[in-house]
């Protein structure tokens, strides 16, 4: 409400959409605005802002953390903002934008749901609500590219079916296959925090199915594991 209150655009965006409307209980909830962090921090005293490969502000009430994020913009290559690994992924992304350019860049269609406090509508481009309603989980874009830019969203497609019982659509189904290598790629703390959330939800079993059927599991905990035994062989 302050965000509106100051003039910006404020949205209620990502999972808390997805879940409210499933009728469950969001475990936080996620704005979208037009204001820069640093105007976020303007309006709320206790915010903090985090990251370097995607600028966010965090407010602070209690225990509670609400997550802001300014709108993403399109691409810009060679930009100070934005940086790309020659292998795809993304390692800096703080070019910012409009609502109408953030929502092609988040990542699941039932994901990129937007909650408009004004007249307490939800804004939709993707389809998000037809794959909702059809209980599928769809990448926004071309997967390839998608899943290049961020290999983890292979393990979040994984999370994502597991948790809502959702079908991962063919389309974004079949790249996982010929691209889940890229997961030796990341670095171990962020895949350890990832594994937390696959199975720490309530869903192992369901996950570590999909894991394997996708070829996940092995890359996932093995890969680190056989690359330390084989650094302490050398040691030895």
């Amino acid at each position: 409400m302050r965000l509106k209150k100051a003039g910006f655009e404020a949205y209620l965006v990502g999972g808390c959409v997805r879940d409210l409307l499933l009728g469950r209980e969001p475990k936080d909830f996620d704005i979208a605005t037009n204001a820069s962090p640093e105007q976020v921090k303007q309006i709320f005293r206790n915010c903090r802002i985090i990251g370097r490969r995607f600028r966010l502000a965090h407010v602070f009430f209690g225990k509670d953390i609400i997550e802001v994020a300014t709108f993403r913009g399109s691409e810009a290559e060679n930009s100070e903002q934005q940086l790309v690994h020659e292998d795809g992924r993304l390692l800096r992304d703080n070019v910012f934008g409009t609502l109408e350019e953030d929502v092609w860049r988040r990542d699941f269609t039932v994901n990129a749901l937007y909650y408009n406090i004004r007249d307490f509508s939800v804004v939709d481009y993707t389809g998000g609500m037809q794959d909702h309603t059809d209980s599928v989980l769809r990448l926004i874009g071309d997967p390839s590219v998608r899943y290049r830019e961020d290999p983890v969203r292979m393990l979040r497609a994984v999370r994502f079916a597991a948790k809502l019982s959702f079908t991962l659509h063919p389309d974004s189904e079949k790249p996982i296959y010929e691209l889940n290598g890229l997961l030796k790629s990341i670095p171990a703390a962020r895949l350890y925090d990832e594994v937390l959330k696959l199975f720490l939800a309530g869903y192992g079993l369901q996950t570590f199915e999909l894991l394997r059927h996708y070829g996940l599991f092995g890359i996932l905990l093995y890969y680190p594991i056989h690359a330390r035994c084989l650094v302490l062989t050398e040691q030895i």
